[in-house]
């Protein structure tokens, strides 16, 4: 269960601020450690390692991902905590691994070149891949963070192409299967470096990698494909989102190939700030200015709200100036407890410019009768 799972900056050794350089390097150094490969004693507690490094590293490395596990942890939308994070996947084989495309350089580290035998599906262009995740800024108030509201944007994306459907050939004709490289996108040499046999691979200059030539190009599309579209979207910003937290629509960005998935849209939130109101944590902070006799004698004040409305309460007679008072629950809405948010008043005791006559007289008597003296400046001690 998520909850059971280790903090990934724990499992890498690295602390949150860590940067990139810092992530890759800690990830590369506990790889080599537990590759199945080095630990011919011990393989599967050695898999069950790697794989929580190659994990941790695979979401940490990630801005937008990483953003995500920082605010949510394991259970947030993120869906964090699966095995294949990402769809990301881990396969082991005789002379080297498959994982993540910058472990090039961990194979070097073992066996001193590149290795042939790494057939999973991310090296074959026709499979199926998700489509690239978009993001967008939305500005909001400091009361649609209160409230949550609905929104409508407009972005520009890429579309499968309504003619082709994402085909690329002219309607009517299909896509023929490469016969330079027989449709895996690459051509194999095998090579002899000091009596060992190598393979190697590079890019089929016939089909670019794609493994599939189109002939008769679609039309509408000029064979991409895809087409650029300016695109309504409904975006529901829930009530209580912080600045900078993010609303993720799935299956809304670029459209995959092959018939994989649609990419997501991620939409970051940025909260403007208010003249009156404040945020710590869950919690509204502000100030209410209050007369020096309310302070005094203590009053009945209305409170303003974030929301427009008012709430009353009871200042007690005597009320210092800087006192805090709360209102329980009456702050943020939580997204990740099952309490909301309090809303914290500090009063500010106004002292009065201008008197009348008669107000000023009646203040000297109220001083009299209190034997009122100014405060003694204490000397220093060193005189």
């Amino acid at each position: 269960m998520a909850d059971q799972k280790r903090d990934y900056y724990e499992v890498l050794g690295v602390n949150k601020s860590a940067t990139d350089d810092e992530l890759k390097k800690a990830y590369r150094q506990l790889a080599k450690k537990y590759h199945p490969d080095a630990n011919p004693d011990n393989p599967k507690e050695a898999e069950a390692k790697f794989k929580e490094v190659s994990e941790a590293y695979e979401v940490l490395s990630d801005k937008q991902k990483r953003t995500m596990y920082d605010q949510f942890g394991h259970n947030g939308p993120q869906g964090f905590g699966g095995g294949n994070p990402g769809g990301g996947y881990y396969s082991y084989t005789t002379s080297g691994f498959d994982g993540f495309d910058d472990l090039g350089d961990i194979f070097s580290s073992f066996f001193g070149g590149g290795f042939g035998g790494r057939s999973s599906s991310r090296t074959n262009p026709n499979a199926a891949a998700k489509g690239a995740d978009l993001r967008y800024n939305m500005d909001i108030s400091f009361e649609e963070s209160y409230l949550g509201v609905e929104k409508e944007i407009i972005i520009n994306k890429y579309d499968d192409c309504s003619t082709c459907h994402g085909s690329k050939a002219k309607p009517g004709t299909k896509p023929e299967t490469c016969s330079t490289c027989g449709g895996t996108g690459k051509i194999t040499q095998n090579i002899s470096i000091m009596g060992m046999q190598m393979q190697t691979a590079k890019t089929c200059p016939h089909c670019n990698g794609e493994g599939k030539i189109v002939k008769e190009p679609c039309p509408e599309c000029k064979g991409k494909g895809k087409v650029k579209k300016q695109v309504k979207i409904k975006v529901t910003i829930p009530a209580g989102i912080d600045d900078n937290q993010m609303v993720v629509l799935r299956g809304v960005g670029e459209p995959g190939t092959n018939g994989g998935p649609k990419g997501d849209l991620y939409v970051v939130v940025h909260v403007k700030r208010h003249n009156i109101f404040s945020r710590n944590g869950d919690h509204v902070v502000c100030d209410i200015p209050i007369t020096f006799t309310q302070a005094t004698l203590g009053a009945e004040i209305e409170i303003p709200m974030v929301d427009g409305k008012t709430e009353k309460y009871r200042i007690p007679e005597g009320t210092q100036t800087g006192t805090k008072f709360t209102l329980r629950g009456k702050g943020f809405k939580s997204r990740n407890r099952s309490w909301d948010g309090d809303y914290v008043f500090t009063v500010v005791v106004q002292t009065p410019k201008k008197l009348t006559s008669e107000q000023r007289e009646l203040l000297v008597k109220l001083a009299n009768t209190m034997n009122e003296q100014p405060p003694i400046k204490k000397r220093g001690i060193f005189g």
